[in-house]
Parts: structure tokens; C-alpha cells; sequence
């Protein structure tokens, strides 16, 4: 058994939404960046119910001016079995 890193989605989705505030940007400036038709997908991200895709996460970074740790919170707590 090892401590592998786990996504924390409801605190990355927490930390999306404090920083997209912290730079004035509104989830519909963020749904005009990503090309979206509707806003739902950042609310999701937001609501931590899912993850912005590894090229979204990227755009997402440069946007709010931060490095990719910045947005992801990890949690070491979990067990996780490796088979080779």
C-alpha cells in the first residue's frame, strides 16, 4: 500500500471559484474563453462535481495567472493498492 495523491474535487472546485473572483473575471468570462455554449461546465467545476479537462486546466492556469498546484488540491490520505 502507498500514499498516492488523490484530486480533492470539491476544494479544486472551491479554489476555481475563489480564484476566478480574486481576478474579477465572472463564470461568463470564463465560459467566452473556453468556446462554451453554456456556463455549465465551470458551475460543475466550481461545484466540484467535476474536473476541467488537462487542456482546459492548462488555459485555466494561464487565465487566472497561477500554476497548475495552484488549482489542484491534493489529499495524500488515501490508501491505494499498487499491482505491478
Amino acid at each position: 500500500m502507498a500514499n498516492l495523491p488523490v484530486i480533492d474535487m470539491v476544494r479544486t472546485g472551491q479554489n476555481i471559484g475563489r480564484l476566478r473572483k480574486q481576478m474579477g473575471l465572472l463564470v461568463r468570462d470564463l465560459q467566452d474563453v473556453f468556446g462554451f455554449a453554456t456556463p455549465q461546465a465551470i458551475y460543475k467545476w466550481q461545484q466540484g462535481v467535476a474536473l476541467p479537462t488537462i487542456d482546459n486546466l492548462v488555459v485555466l492556469a494561464a487565465v487566472l495567472q497561477v500554476r497548475l498546484d495552484d488549482i489542484l488540491v491534493t489529499d495524500t490520505a488515501a490508501q491505494v493498492q499498487i499491482s505491478a
